[in-house]
């Protein structure tokens, strides 16, 4: 039996890939599709795309095209969710901060550099005016991670998506200041460079799969709150709240347009200093 493995984070996204692997659509062809939970998030898959480890990964958008521009040799399929990515910006639940103009000169918890936390932490620190070459951070590898970092209870900020958090938010560990969307879609289906020389044809029978959970999802999103409350620990209300917000994709094109937007941002923010043209990081299958 060949095993694909799949890898994600372990959050609401993903639960499309979750219904895929439960499916086991290609059994018949001695294919078993493997999902491997990466709580570390997008920095911690680009690597894993990179040494082979992984064969799939959904990845935050702008932390790929960063690691692509420094040598990432897989490449995105298509989008698997198309809207923005909402992102909550935390403190400790009792500190003083209250709100954004107070973390100024506070460091940034990321799970790692080159991740998505780490990434918006720039382009917070734009938004708000402040100087980038002034930023510090502190790496939590994941969400554990920043509990335990804020249990100092010192000004810290904590980049997360913000229904993942919103439990800790209702507990008081953690704090909602404001909020930073991503300005392109915010996930991607990346594909190891084996992955795309030896089964493409498997690789394209997959996507076809994914999106077609995606495009039953997307016809009736609501009846989905409850599989989709119960398997990640998230209240039925803030799960309508957010279907109501996110988009899966229901086909593999990537637009040009938000490849240059994103990589003009990463530039903008001089995390790299050179692009890549659209093809050589889109794989149309």
């Amino acid at each position: 039996m060949e095993k694909i493995r799949i890898t994600g984070v372990p959050e609401h996204f993903n639960f499309p890939w979750q219904k895929l692997v439960k499916e086991q659509p290609f059994l018949d062809d001695q294919v078993q599709l493997v999902w491997e939970n990466e709580p570390r998030g997008s920095g911690a898959m680009n690597s894993a795309i990179r040494t082979g480890a992984t064969d799939l990964a959904i990845v935050l958008t702008e932390s790929f095209l960063k690691d692509k521009v420094d040598g990432n040799s897989g490449k995105i399929i298509g989008y698997h969710v198309k809207s923005p990515l909402i992102w909550g910006i935390h403190v400790p639940g009792t500190c003083e901060v209250q709100k954004i103009e107070d973390l100024r000169n506070a460091p940034f918890l990321i799970s790692r550099r080159g991740s998505g936390s780490h990434l918006m932490a720039y382009l917070l620190s734009k938004r708000e005016g402040w100087d980038t070459q002034d930023l510090d951070f502190e790496i939590v590898n994941n969400l554990d991670g920043a509990i335990n970092s804020f249990k100092e209870n010192k000004p810290k900020a904590f980049l997360w998506e913000k229904y993942t958090t919103k439990p800790l938010v209702d507990k008081g560990l953690f704090k909602r200041v404001g909020e930073i969307p991503t300005p392109w879609p915010c996930f991607v289906i990346v594909a190891s460079e084996q992955m795309l020389k030896e089964k493409r044809e498997l690789l394209l029978s997959i996507q076809k799969e994914i999106y077609r959970i995606n495009s039953t999802l997307m016809e009736n999103k609501q009846s989905f709150v409850l599989p989709i409350s119960e398997a990640y620990q998230i209240e039925e209300s803030d799960v309508s709240e957010w279907l109501t917000q996110t988009n899966w994709a229901t086909d593999g094109t990537v637009p040009n347009e938000d490849v240059t937007t994103t990589l003009d941002a990463l530039m903008s923010l001089g995390l790299i200093d050179n692009k890549l043209a659209t093809e050589e990081i889109v794989e149309k299958l």
